[in-house]
């Protein structure tokens, strides 16, 4: 018997798992309940496992069920996608779009952007997750990642959606009582506000000038895993912050706060859309990240996501 899997069988067994009984899925395939029933032995017999529990009125997925399920559906979507790609379709996104973003520019930016895209493409069922740190590369939890830095690893495409950078900035009243840090190393003797990302180290900031960098291990006085938290610390005059210009612009225009140390660069912080290479013909995520290039296209740091793109 021939051991590989076949995209029929896997369809097969989708419907199966979408439905309350086999005589339920016997009528949908218009077979009879022992042909359905047959089919399923053959397919556990040649896995070795069981994939369903059942009786006479209900059936239940076992763990090996809902293992082969997820992997299943998965390959069919890839399947398809490819076949929209190959054929040149012009049929509109369909399917469901699983999208990562950071806490605030998920929040600001992402979500409002989101929100334009289904109006757009009605078909496309979304689910946005906000954490603080994306997730692993290899996850398949997520269809499309919007990170800031361009990812390491290789194996991942990643488009660039917006130029961005970090800033170090304190409010007037803050600069008023301390002063102004006129060289990183007086960062030490400041106040802080520290953002806590995932794993990386936290009260220790990179700045540099020309090919000369900096280390600076900070005076850390306030630290949180949320930015806009960290900000309006920094608005009430707690300290100094370093955050992405694309959370803090309207308030350096507003003149809230004001940026310091302004001659020093900090490690790269653009924005980029990140997606395994399966799903480069993927119709859902291809017209999600050229609607995100198209919204930011000419977008200043700050400046609302309020409008759609130009299609």
């Amino acid at each position: 018997m021939n051991s590989s899997a076949h995209p029929s069988e896997m369809a097969f067994f989708s419907l199966l798992a979408r439905c309350s009984s086999l005589a339920a899925a016997a009528r949908e395939l218009g077979l009879s309940a022992p042909a359905v029933t047959k089919r399923l032995a053959q397919m556990e017999a040649r896995l070795g496992v069981q994939l369903l529990t059942r009786t006479t009125r209900r059936m239940q997925l076992t763990g090996e069920g809902e293992l082969y399920l997820m992997h299943a559906r998965r390959i069919l979507a890839d399947i398809d996608d490819m076949e929209r790609h190959v054929s040149s379709a012009r049929r509109l996104p369909q399917g469901l779009l699983r999208v990562n973003a950071t806490l605030g520019f998920g929040r600001n930016h992402v979500a409002p952007l989101l929100s334009q895209f289904r109006e757009r493409y009605p078909d496309v069922d979304v689910q946005l997750q906000l954490t603080v740190a994306p997730p692993p590369l290899t996850d398949d939890a997520f269809d499309v990642c919007v990170r800031f830095g361009e990812p390491p690893d290789a194996r991942v495409i990643a488009r660039p959606i917006a130029a961005n950078r970090r800033l170090l900035c304190a409010s007037p009243a803050y600069l008023a009582g301390h002063g102004e840090p006129a060289q990183p190393a007086d960062l030490a003797r400041h106040a802080c506000i520290d953002i806590r990302h995932g794993s990386e180290t936290h009260g220790v900031w990179r700045l540099h000038r020309g090919k000369r960098v900096e280390t600076v291990k900070v005076n850390v006085a306030m630290s949180t895993n949320d930015g806009e938290i960290a900000v309006n610390w920094a608005l009430d005059g707690h300290g100094i912050l370093l955050r992405a210009e694309w959370d803090v612009a309207r308030h350096l225009a507003a003149g809230r706060l004001r940026e310091v140390l302004g001659r020093y660069g900090t490690p790269p912080a653009d924005i980029y859309a990140v997606y395994p290479p399966r799903h480069q013909y993927a119709g859902r995520v291809i017209a999600f990240v050229d609607f995100l290039q198209r919204a930011f296209a000419g977008r200043v740091p700050g400046a609302s996501s309020a409008g759609t793109p130009a299609a």
